[in-house]
């Protein structure tokens, strides 16, 4: 059972003080609960992290690969792994935050990554799911991806009276490892409530099913304050 431990975080720019300036305090308990579930996620010891997240595409991303904050109005690179010199790939915003929360925890073990384009579905999604526990015996996941952007009026996709409702059946999947219930998340509705992270989510639904075992989940944080639910929790074994 090569997956030992996985979590979910979500990838809003304003995740990074920096980004956020003087409203970084309105993200203080999202980006403490992101730091608890990556903590987590090394204290199972694993010898490798994945991190997955959306992109342009589908599949794997070579090292080295660096983000940049700097469409955000930040002068900042984030490597894909601590050390890793500032080039290579691209990593797209959800990749470029989970390297940027793994960087806060000093991570050091092999951090591989992979993308998943946003209308992944069936096939694609499993086959890179058995994928992820082969890259080392011990491996945590990190699936980085945001809920609905359709709760309230200054939503970025404003108010969709069906999106509470989704998020909180992630949240309630989230927090009683129901990799069925991720599983069925419906790609149609998911886009139209603009869901950044419904492709991410099943890869990593996916992945622990193929891990086998019983496991157990916590869901550590779930708001939405700019009309985007964001979603943290963590799984681990039973």
């Amino acid at each position: 059972m090569p997956l030992v431990a996985a979590a979910v975080c979500p990838h809003p720019p304003l995740l990074v003080p920096e980004v956020a300036g003087a409203a970084a305090p309105e993200l203080d308990d999202l980006r403490a609960a992101c730091d608890a579930a990556v903590a987590r996620l090394l204290s199972a010891g694993p010898d490798t992290v994945v991190l997955v997240g959306d992109g342009p595409e589908t599949g794997w991303v070579p090292s080295p690969a660096t983000g940049s904050l700097q469409p955000w109005g930040v002068d900042l690179a984030v490597p894909l792994s601590p050390g890793q010199p500032d080039r290579g790939a691209v990593l797209p915003l959800s990749l470029t935050l989970g390297a940027w929360l793994l960087a806060r925890h000093e991570v050091r073990v092999p951090v591989a990554a992979a993308q998943v384009a946003a209308d992944t579905a069936g096939a694609g999604l499993r086959d890179l799911a058995a994928r992820v526990s082969e890259r080392g015996t011990r491996v945590a996941l990190l699936a980085m991806g945001d809920g609905t952007a359709c709760r309230g009026e200054m939503a970025p996709g404003y108010h969709d009276p069906r999106a509470q409702a989704y998020d909180e059946s992630v949240a309630a999947a989230l927090a009683g490892a129901d990799a069925d219930a991720l599983l069925d998340l419906d790609p149609a509705l998911s886009a139209e409530l603009r869901v950044a992270g419904r492709a991410t989510w099943q890869v990593f639904a996916a992945a622990a099913r193929a891990a086998g075992g019983d496991w157990r989940g916590d869901l550590l944080h779930h708001t939405a304050p700019y009309g985007v639910a964001y979603l943290v929790a963590t799984w681990t074994r039973g």
